[in-house]
């Protein structure tokens, strides 16, 4: 008789065969998730769009009566042994793609039983638990030492006309949970401003696809006459040059991605503060706060001792060993 644990250290695909199918919406912060685990496992990951048909949209995805039909073609992940499912929506499609020769490991909470994927790994503040499950203290990203060291070589010198310390602020925007606009980007912008007229240095901000053109606007007429840069979202997208390049990060706190992506850097990250609320990332924050690398922005420079924290390449390694995918010893900095 075939033991559960034998059978799930067998490799899923033959030997050189190290492709990986993500289903999930086409949305950015899923496909980093997965596409950054998948680099640091030394797969290669393919997507597959996950899209609500018709009425569906106005259903959970766990009610959906047939999810195989929500992928859109043309790539059909029924080809592949192993599967990356992203979010509830994504979920649903792993759950009905797994069988016995496939295994389908889930990023963030399913919002459906655990025990339909072969691995949950998702993070501490969504409050889960289970023998398949992995919590990581950070979301899943592909923001690399190698990849840093590669933007640090190009951005170097593309932002040396910036004071030093330079200081990068990552602007997410408004969602469920919190709010963004106009009078919130005001009163980011005096901070900053109050920041630069006190303790000198640069700062470089560069928006998200959630900024609206009008705090952008905001930003850029408070900061762009002290000398601060703004991207104008035109030509290459700075954000890990500025990871990469800055002395010191602050982040808008609606986003526990660019968080995550924040304090994998070496540069001590401030958070700051936005009208709203939320649980989840109130315990999210709290647990990077216990851990010394983040603090409040107060309107002021605040450089302390930090290392970087990143839990993606650890989860990769224990996703691999579980899985029986082989070491992912040595690709932790890919």
């Amino acid at each position: 008789m075939t033991r559960a644990s034998d059978q799930l250290s067998r490799p899923l695909f033959p030997p050189g065969d190290g492709s990986v199918a993500v289903v999930a919406e086409d949305l950015a912060g899923m496909r980093s998730q997965a596409f950054g685990l998948a680099a640091r496992a030394g797969l290669s990951p393919f997507f597959c769009p996950v899209r609500a048909r018709g009425l569906w949209g106005r259903l959970p995805a766990a009610w959906w009566p047939a999810p195989l039909r929500a992928i859109d073609p043309p790539v059909d992940p029924r080809t592949a042994g192993l599967v990356f499912s992203v979010g509830g929506t994504g979920g649903a499609v792993g759950a009905a793609l797994r069988r016995a020769d496939r295994r389908v490991v889930q990023i963030q909470n399913p919002r459906m039983r655990l025990d339909r994927f072969d691995l949950v790994i998702a993070n501490r503040h969504d409050e889960i638990a289970g023998p398949n499950v992995l919590l990581s203290r950070t979301a899943l990203h592909g923001v690399s030492p190698t990849r840093l060291a590669a933007a640090r070589a190009e951005w170097r010198p593309r932002l040396a006309h910036l004071p030093r310390p330079l200081v990068a602020v990552l602007l997410g925007g408004s969602n469920g949970r919190f709010r963004l606009d106009v009078a919130g980007a005001a009163a980011l912008t005096g901070q900053l401003a109050d920041m630069m007229r006190r303790d000198g240095g640069g700062v470089a901000v560069t928006p998200s696809r959630r900024t609206g053109g009008d705090v952008c606007a905001v930003v850029r007429a408070g900061l762009s006459p002290l000398g601060g840069w703004v991207w104008d979202m035109q030509g290459d997208n700075p954000y890990l040059g500025l990871l990469a390049c800055a002395d010191a990060i602050v982040v808008t706190k609606d986003s526990v991605s660019m968080v995550s992506e924040a304090v994998a850097s070496d540069a001590p990250v401030m958070i700051a503060e936005l009208p709203g609320r939320s649980r989840r990332i109130g315990l999210f924050l709290r647990d990077l706060a216990d851990a010394g690398r983040i603090r409040p922005f107060a309107g002021r420079m605040d450089i302390w001792p930090v290392h970087p924290l990143d839990d993606t390449g650890g989860v990769a390694e224990e996703m691999c060993r579980r899985l029986g995918l082989g070491a992912a010893s040595g690709r932790a900095g890919a």
